[in-house]
């Protein structure tokens, strides 16, 4: 298995023979409103381009999924990437909550079925798991959505968290599943009023030490109310004796997985070492 980071949530997961597109947000630097506004600054976003890979990375999509596109979540599912998936009639895999939103914008929405249970899925099961996007006030204007947990014969399970804070409902997910990989937010984004609406550094620590397997943080860099930089989170893994089970690629990388411990070499043009991605563990 293969994750390509594109930007912020935007990932390629090559998985089996599919190629699988999760919450595109294309547009380009600046296109889209500022998400803070008191802050002085107003950036707007995505605050960073897509990186020059993304075009080819994008050639062999086969599948796309979206965790939750509804009340204004663009950096998810935007109208860039509401026309590129519209033009190509990409099947988009969703919740049944969010397909009538969007058949109306013409993209092929193929629901899955209601609750958490694991269906079939390309091979192999999906199911979903709850997110909650924020806490209080915040968390009660939100659009909470979902993550996935892919298992394929012969690849690593892959959890997809999706936007969400560090609740008991996901520790008790992680605990009883043990994907080999997760892709979690790790940005700790929050806007000018209210507290953290995805996890930040220090419930992604907590996070990895409750999984087993490898942690992927994305969601970094790339939007406006997003403070945590790559490398803060990555001097709080070190400290926490994390640094090998938790992965923060740029824009762009590539990182692979097997089944079992090994050192694999990925693709890195940011520059960092690629010796340090490991295949996932197997979970227990």
């Amino acid at each position: 298995m293969h994750i390509t980071q594109l930007r912020n949530a935007t990932i390629i997961v090559h998985i089996g023979a599919c190629n699988i597109l999760v919450d595109p947000m294309f547009a380009r630097k600046d296109a889209l409103p500022a998400l803070r506004l008191l802050d002085g600054l107003r950036l707007r976003n995505p605050t960073v381009d897509l990186p020059s890979s993304a075009a080819a990375a994008l050639e062999n999509v086969t599948h796309c999924l979206i965790t939750h596109c509804q009340k204004g979540h663009f950096d998810h599912l935007d109208r860039a990437g509401t026309h590129w998936l519209r033009e190509r009639q990409v099947p988009v895999i969703c919740t049944a909550h969010d397909s009538a939103h969007l058949r109306q914008r013409g993209l092929n929405a193929q629901p899955l079925a209601p609750g958490h249970s694991p269906q079939p899925f390309l091979g192999g099961t999906i199911r979903t798991v709850r997110c909650t996007h924020g806490r209080g006030l915040v968390g009660a204007l939100m659009e909470h959505g979902v993550g996935y947990l892919i298992e394929m014969p012969g690849e690593p399970s892959v959890y997809l968290s999706g936007d969400t804070v560090l609740t008991d409902d996901v520790r008790e997910f992680v605990r009883q599943h043990q994907p080999q990989v997760c892709v979690v937010p790790a940005g700790g984004a929050r806007f000018d009023l209210g507290g953290e609406i995805i996890m930040g550094i220090d419930e992604v620590i907590e996070f990895a030490r409750l999984a087993q397997g490898t942690v992927v943080a994305n969601h970094l860099e790339a939007v406006s109310h997003c403070p945590v930089r790559r490398d803060e989170l990555r001097d709080a893994a070190f400290r926490a004796g994390l640094k090998e089970r938790v992965l923060i690629p740029a824009d762009g990388e590539v990182m692979k997985f097997g089944v079992s411990w090994r050192n694999v070499k990925g693709s890195d043009p940011a520059g960092s070492d690629p010796g340090r991605y490991f295949a996932a563990a197997a979970g227990g």
